[in-house]
């Protein structure tokens, strides 16, 4: 049954993306992928329901509900920031996102097959996986932000100003500000994550991802910093905040 709400999910983002770029391509908005991508985030969390019902913990136990879970951070990321800053077709680079991570949780031997109910969980534990995955949602939309910008940059260059996507990307200042918000909340939630991470009962695998969460903090801690105290271009910003979420994806290799 969770793997046919997955699934569900997976179309229906896999529309809202096909959906947001024909609006594009056409030069127009549409409120639509909105509706899409709100239809995800229900399937998205009738699934995760499931899981946490059948493991009795928070379902982050594999790498496929890890993939679902950060797909549902990212959804939600995005429903509060695309209507706060008024940037609905960040959905438009968000749901193929989504899409994508799901469709690889759905390939055979990804998600376990036969969730195992777990007695022995900690709630520290549980904190710290949870909120850990989802400041990733937070980086991941920053990302996503990033490279719209990157995008628009590329077509001011080249004075494509009068292209479907240009006219309907939103203006450079409000990309810059919700990139920057979305990385402090991000790097808050990771910070809870980490301090949940040293109270909780380790081993040497969850010592490991500790260790890796705490190499990504200081990342994103460190471009923060520079960003305020020297300053970077608005490019500079954005390519760093695409390359270090590829990089911190391999934190995953941990889990």
């Amino acid at each position: 049954m969770d793997h046919w709400i997955l699934i569900l999910g997976t179309v229906l983002a896999a529309i809202g993306s096909v959906w947001g770029m024909v609006s594009v391509h056409r030069g127009t908005r549409s409120l639509w992928t909105i509706v899409w991508m709100l239809a995800v985030f229900v399937c998205q969390l009738v699934f995760l329901g499931f899981r946490g019902k059948e493991h009795g913990t928070c379902p982050l136990t594999d790498h496929g509900e890890i993939l679902v879970f950060l797909s549902w951070a990212l959804t939600l990321f995005y429903l509060l920031v695309g209507s706060t800053y008024r940037i609905s077709l960040l959905g438009v680079f968000t749901a193929p996102v989504v899409t994508v991570f799901q469709s690889i949780a759905l390939i055979p031997g990804v998600l376990d097959e036969n969730p195992q109910k777990f007695t022995n969980g900690s709630f520290w534990h549980e904190i710290h996986s949870s909120t850990a995955v989802l400041a990733y949602g937070g980086f991941a939309l920053a990302a996503v932000a990033a490279v719209m910008f990157l995008v628009l940059d590329k077509q001011l260059k080249e004075h494509h100003l009068k292209s479907g996507l240009f006219r309907n990307l939103p203006p450079v200042r409000e990309l810059l500000v919700s990139m920057e918000r979305l990385l402090q909340i991000a790097g808050t939630l990771l910070t809870l994550g980490i301090i949940a991470g040293f109270l909780m009962p380790h081993d040497h695998k969850a010592l490991g991802h500790l260790l890796a969460a705490v190499a990504v903090w200081s990342g994103y801690g460190f471009l923060l910093g520079l960003k305020l105290v020297r300053g970077l271009t608005g490019r500079k910003l954005s390519l760093s905040v695409v390359i270090m979420f590829i990089l911190s994806l391999g934190v995953f290799a941990f889990v």
